[in-house]
This record gives structure tokens, C-alpha cells and sequence, in this order.
């Protein structure tokens, strides 16, 4: 298993499906083996124990997703070990797989450390090896062009950087498509999250169209850790919502 930025696999079990998060860097005192993939945790249509966000189904193929955003500056006074992800991706809500890119926005030992990432499950993720910084605007999409083939782009628009892969999966559904703030998780189950603060999404689209309430199948989703709202995400119209941390 490599522990370098650019490349590290998760851990992931065959039974494993669903959204999944981006790897993260060894962390001080968690080995990267102890951050691997779960699915989304749903307790019903619209909470989830590790979403935030908007997720759309029923009204698919989904070929294409869209959003920006400006990376959060997480507060690692609250907690000092945690962890989150901002992305956008096609699959995994209703289907088996997920075709995803976005980026991370970590705690390690009451340090902030940020990276980027595109993850095509069951294969394992990739983390990119381009700086992101508190305050970097982004943009992400993935399009689908047919027979398995995915084109996944993420853009550091303050950073002057942008990558994208061409990447294939036969078994993908296109069944839905997200805009999503998660707590990733590990060995033991969902990992805290972050205080991230307010994540702002911008100009996010679904096949071209911009989300609104009016979006069939749309669902805003929000966070809870036991009967405590973890995240939660605005209205959205125009393609812009905000997601807010409330505690973990």
C-alpha cells in the first residue's frame, strides 16, 4: 500500500457499494489502511448518517454532473482528529457503483490538511498531487460518453491547476447523480466530521439543467449522528445552495 499523497488505496470489502469517499492522508495516529470506503448510510429519503447535500434518482440515465464550490476551512479546535469531503459524482445513491472527483478537507492533530481526489468504485481511488488551500474555488463534473467510459475534470480555478481522467466502468447504471458534503469512514464506522463551517455550491447542473426545487427526483439530504443534525443543506435554486456544519 503506497502512503504517499498522489496515490493510496483504500480498504474496501466485496459487499461494499454505494457513494464513497475519497482517500485520506496518513493521518497521526490512524494508518491510511483505517480510512476505506462504506456506502451511504440513508435513514430515510432525506437523512443520511454520512450525506449532505442534493442526490438525484428515479428520472435517469444521469449523463453528466456539474458544480463549484469554495473549499471550507475546516476548525480544527472542536475536533482535532476529523474529516470531510466536497464532490460531485454520477452513481452509487441507488446503484453499485460510483464515478466521483472532488476534494478533502481534513483534521490532523489540530492541523488542516486539503487535497483532491477522483475515485471510480470498486477500483481505488487517486489523489491528485496539486495543492488546494482554504478558499480555492473549485469545479468538478463527470460526464458520461458511453459504453462504461467516464470523463471526470476538477478545476483549482485560484490555484491555476486542472486535472482530467478518462476512466471506464463497464457495471456503471448511471442511475443518479450528487452534489455532496460527507464524513468519510473508517474500519470502525463513520468517521467525525469536520467543522467545515458553510460549504457554498455553485452552477450545479444535472444533464445540462440546472438544479432546482422543481428537479424531478431531487432530495436534499441531511447529516445526522444520532438524533444530532451534523449538516444541513439550504434551498437550492439556480444551481446554488449552501451546506452547513451544526456539530458532531
Amino acid at each position: 500500500m503506497r502512503l504517499s499523497l498522489v496515490s493510496r488505496l483504500f480498504m474496501a470489502t466485496a459487499t461494499v457499494v454505494g457513494v464513497l469517499s475519497a482517500a485520506a492522508p496518513a493521518l497521526a495516529g490512524r494508518t491510511a489502511a483505517e480510512h476505506y470506503a462504506t456506502p451511504n448510510h440513508k435513514i430515510s429519503h432525506s437523512t443520511s448518517t454520512n450525506w449532505s447535500g442534493y442526490a438525484v434518482s428515479g428520472f435517469g440515465p444521469y449523463q453528466s454532473v456539474s458544480s463549484s464550490w469554495r473549499q471550507p476551512a475546516v476548525d480544527c479546535s472542536i475536533t482535532p482528529t476529523a474529516w470531510s469531503a466536497f464532490w460531485v459524482g454520477l452513481d452509487g445513491d441507488t446503484t453499485n457503483t460510483v464515478e466521483q472527483t472532488g476534494t478533502e478537507a481534513d483534521c490532523s492533530k489540530g492541523t488542516a490538511v486539503y487535497y483532491a481526489w477522483y475515485e471510480m468504485y470498486p477500483k481505488y481511488p487517486v489523489n491528485y498531487a496539486n495543492p488546494v488551500s482554504a478558499g480555492d474555488s473549485l469545479s468538478a463534473s463527470v460526464t458520461y460518453s458511453g459504453s462504461g467510459y467516464f470523463k471526470l475534470t476538477l478545476s483549482d480555478k485560484t490555484r491555476g491547476w486542472s486535472q482530467t481522467t478518462i476512466q471506464r466502468l463497464k457495471a456503471a447504471k448511471v442511475g443518479s447523480a450528487e452534489v455532496i458534503a460527507e464524513a468519510p469512514s473508517g474500519r470502525g464506522g463513520i468517521l467525525p466530521l469536520a467543522d467545515f463551517g458553510t460549504a457554498a455550491f455553485s452552477g450545479a447542473t444535472v444533464n445540462g439543467s440546472p438544479l432546482t426545487n422543481s428537479t424531478p427526483g431531487l432530495d436534499p439530504i441531511t447529516k445526522v449522528s444520532g438524533s444530532t443534525v451534523s449538516a444541513v443543506p439550504s434551498a437550492i435554486g439556480g444551481g446554488s445552495f449552501t451546506d452547513t456544519w451544526h456539530s458532531e
